[in-house]
């Protein structure tokens, strides 16, 4: 079973021992076609509207607010509002979101590099000194470490569920996971066989 949710930020639990946990809410989500157990799915984001999400709007009879459309693996049978009945207390989760994007960055912040001495005339601070051997090979090997695009990739993790507040749709995850606040993922809930 898969669901479509935002991240809201974390917190701590007031128990003891305390953890930190990550709150994030459930889309509302409308199923408009179930196929061999994978559903095309519609939810609310943004304002963001053309001719075709009109188009499947009018197709699966849904109102404006629900302008994204996505594949979703689901178990239930009959279309309409999404199930959230399987999201409880100790089910395992996998979490998937984009990492914060940091755009071009150096090799000291990508890859964690030491750098130079900052002291005045030593004339090499944060560059990224030599990339190659000698006349062999004669090149840069492949995946070198070096600036460049740092971040904005999909990172999964596995999380056990705190709560789940069915009224106001909102799950509570033990831990961290990547992304801004804001930001949009994906839960699956996981079987035994599928977990770490």
């Amino acid at each position: 079973m898969e669901f479509i949710v935002q991240k809201i930020g974390m917190s701590r639990t007031v128990t003891i021992p305390s953890y930190s946990v990550t709150l994030l809410k459930v889309l509302s989500a409308k199923v408009c076609k179930i196929k061999d157990g994978t559903a095309l799915v519609a939810y609310s984001k943004g304002k963001s509207f053309n001719k075709s999400i009109a188009g499947n709007q009018k197709k699966y009879n849904l109102s404006k607010e629900y302008n994204h459309f996505a594949t979703l693996k689901i178990n239930q049978d009959i279309e309409g509002d999404i199930d959230t009945s399987s999201l409880n207390e100790g089910v395992r989760l996998k979490v998937t979101f984009k990492t914060k994007g940091r755009g071009f960055s150096g090799a000291m912040k990508r890859w964690n590099f030491q750098g130079g001495p900052s002291s005045h005339g030593s004339r090499f601070h944060r560059r990224l000194g030599s990339i190659g051997n000698r006349e062999w090979p004669g090149r840069v090997q492949p995946g070198k470490k070096m600036a460049g695009h740092y971040g904005n990739e999909k990172v999964s993790v596995q999380s056990d569920v705190v709560s789940f507040d069915k009224q106001n749709n909102i799950l509570v995850l033990k831990g961290s996971v990547s992304g801004f606040n804001g930001s949009y993922g994906r839960i699956i809930i996981l079987d035994r066989r599928e977990r770490k």
